[in-house]
């Protein structure tokens, strides 16, 4: 099938998928969005990944024009029209078209774009060697301008410190938030392994509350591995055993160096294989 793209119910081929230029997700990043992956024909964390979004959408005032059970139909619909049984959502809701100007008044008929594709996020030479990140100069948002628990449109944060990152022949960075403190990656979630004990900032430290994140806890609750949220800073980063990132299109990918201090012994240590290979059989199962 061709149709891939869905957009206020109706599907097209992404060649024909459009919204207006005045759309204020484009002109203003006024928007939320989400993304999901699907494993063996079956949407991962469905109900949690809805829910992630109307919370979103509900602290930037968005009303979103599907009920969440309709939401969730029409995600499992455009992954029955893209054939796929394996692969990435990306689930938008913008503003909708209006006249130029910021105020969201000015808007009408959000638009819901739901889009399935393939993804892979990093080579595969990085899932069995690790990864090599540094630390970005630009931090997080300030949590009293925009939570970061907000999954909005404007990811021009992030962004800057993945273009520093590239920019030091880096797929990845390190980003602080306003207290210096260890926050997250520009696309992941981050832990560390210390004495066996796994730890990641929590979720007052300007983080995103990730869903992988979350399934890689619960798996290492079930694996009795001591497992804690804890304010970190780049020391505990450069003295750790084993470092590892989550997400969604990152799915469980070790980190072997950062700012040029070797993690442990160079490679993805043990804990972090072990909770790779828990969270395969996870999203097979």
């Amino acid at each position: 099938m061709t149709a891939k793209v869905y957009i206020n119910g109706k599907f097209f081929a992404p060649e024909e998928a459009m919204v207006s230029v005045f759309d204020h997700g484009l002109l203003y990043g006024d928007g939320v969005f989400e993304g999901l992956r699907i494993y063996n024909g079956k949407i991962f964390r469905l109900e949690q990944h809805v829910r992630r979004l109307y919370d979103s959408a509900k602290a930037i005032c968005l009303a979103i024009p599907l009920s969440p059970a309709e939401m969730t139909a029409a995600l499992e619909e455009t992954v029955e029209h893209s054939g796929l049984t394996d692969g990435y959502i990306r689930a938008v809701v913008t503003r909708g078209a209006g006249t130029l100007g910021l105020g969201p008044e000015r808007t009408k008929d959000p638009q819901t774009i739901i889009i399935v594709d393939k993804i892979k996020l990093y080579p595969q030479e990085f899932y069995d060697n690790g990864l090599e990140i540094i630390t970005a100069s630009t931090i997080r948002n300030h949590p009293a301008a925009l939570s970061p628990r907000i999954k909005s449109l404007n990811y021009l944060n992030n962004i800057m410190a993945k273009i520093e990152a590239t920019k030091a022949g880096c797929l990845e960075a390190l980003m602080l938030n306003h207290k210096g403190e260890v926050s997250e990656c520009t696309a992941d979630n981050i832990f560390i392994v210390r004495d066996g004990k796994l730890l990641t900032p929590p979720t007052d430290a300007g983080i995103l509350e990730g869903v992988t994140r979350d399934v890689v806890l619960e798996l290492a609750t079930k694996a009795g591995i001591p497992n804690f949220e804890k304010t970190l800073t780049r020391h505990d980063v450069y003295v750790a055993d084993e470092c590892f990132m989550t997400g969604t299109a990152a799915e469980v990918i070790g980190v072997v160096k950062v700012d040029d201090r070797v993690i442990g012994d160079g490679k993805p240590g043990p804990i972090t294989q072990k909770l790779k290979e828990l969270f395969v059989q996870h999203t097979m199962g």
